[in-house]
């Protein structure tokens, strides 16, 4: 019970820096999603934030949440891939996920589609793109974007609904402004090379979601603020 409510209290006060954030930017709170980031944590911590009011959620490893998925199966929530996607996992992602997050190559692509062509359905997906030039950071680099929006668009069985982005870690989260503003940029870019919109710009977490809110984020990844810390060796 202490951890459900204080993960109900962690959920409160995001939502009120959201509201805030939101209020700067002369936008309405309600057209920024929030997505709980539950990689590492238990089902018991992610029971608590569905029963907070939280309906999305986010992880980066197959194999941990098929092992959580089968103790959560009841809740009507939905579920976001946000790792690193080795091709070899592709169909089992496919089957798992409601959503991709981090789509950075054709050939991932192509996998998600024919995974998500044996299920008759079509699987929303993102690109991610690596906008910090870190070496332990994934996504599609800038220069690559185009060609691998086209051929997202093209494949019949997956949604392209936008980008992704994980910019550096800054302690001061103003450094990671022209991050934002950069993955804005792209969104439009490509938005237009496509001919038509994108309706997700994710990019935010913890640390720096109020700035990716004035940037522009439609989406944030939030976990460390709702959960609380993950062990120093994850």
């Amino acid at each position: 019970m202490e951890q459900n409510s204080s993960i109900a209290e962690n959920i409160g006060r995001v939502r009120e820096r959201i509201s805030r954030a939101a209020g700067r930017a002369a936008r309405p709170p309600d057209e920024i999603t929030l997505v709980a980031v539950s990689k590492t944590f238990s089902a018991a911590a992610i029971r608590a934030a569905y029963e907070a009011g939280l309906r999305l959620f986010a992880e980066n490893r197959v194999q941990e949440f098929e092992a959580k998925q089968r103790q959560l199966m009841d809740l009507d929530a939905a579920w976001h891939f946000i790792g690193h996607l080795q091709s070899n996992k592709a169909r089992r992602a496919a089957h798992l996920f409601d959503r991709v997050d981090s789509v950075d190559a054709p050939g991932l692509a192509q996998k998600l589609d024919s995974a998500a062509a044996e299920q008759g359905e079509r699987l929303e997906v993102l690109i991610e793109v690596h906008v910090g030039g870190e070496a332990s950071k994934s996504g599609v680099a800038e220069k690559d974007l185009p060609a691998l929006a086209e051929s997202v668009e093209s494949l019949s069985h997956l949604q392209f609904l936008g980008l992704m982005a994980i910019p550096p870690y800054f302690e001061d989260q103003e450094r990671a402004r022209p991050y934002f503003l950069r993955l804005r940029e792209l969104h439009a870019e490509t938005a237009r090379r496509i001919g038509r919109a994108l309706p997700v710009l994710s990019m935010g977490m913890s640390h720096d979601f109020e700035v990716a809110i004035e940037e522009g984020a439609t989406e944030i990844r939030v976990g460390t603020a709702i959960f609380g810390e993950r062990p120093a060796n994850v």
